[in-house]
């Protein structure tokens, strides 16, 4: 006896990986994500391998995983796949103090993020 299956909330073409709380700020892990927004796999993949970026690791982990799901779970082709979306949210911040001068202290923010990639099976038009 367990829960009844959840309603699928994508199309049957497409499949999504998540990454949940990554230490990075939104606006810098959504500078990669708009780099590799509507673009092929392949190439999405070769821009996060030779991105100088930190966080394009983390990135490429997710998109591959997102690739593997629409393989093993969806039965989709690799070759013909896109990244439809690439969106960033925001998770928790930690708030941390700096002590300063004259006995003050200076408020430091340390966000997380939350990435979302679809990916989406194309048919090549000839």
């Amino acid at each position: 006896m367990g829960k009844p299956a959840r309603e699928r909330t994508l199309s049957d073409t497409e499949a999504k990986a998540v990454l949940n709380r990554v230490r990075v700020s939104p606006q810098k892990l959504n500078l990669v994500a708009a780099s590799i927004r509507g673009k092929k796999v392949e190439t999405a993949l070769a821009d996060l391998e030779f991105s100088r970026r930190r966080i394009a690791k983390d990135v490429k982990k997710t998109l591959e995983s997102a690739i593997a799901n629409a393989e093993n779970n969806h039965d989709l082709d690799v070759d013909d796949l896109v990244v439809s979306e690439a969106y960033v949210g925001k998770s928790l911040v930690m708030k941390r103090f700096k002590a300063r001068a004259r006995g003050r202290a200076s408020r430091i923010m340390k966000p997380f993020s939350n990435l979302t990639i679809v990916v989406r099976q194309v048919e090549e038009q000839v």
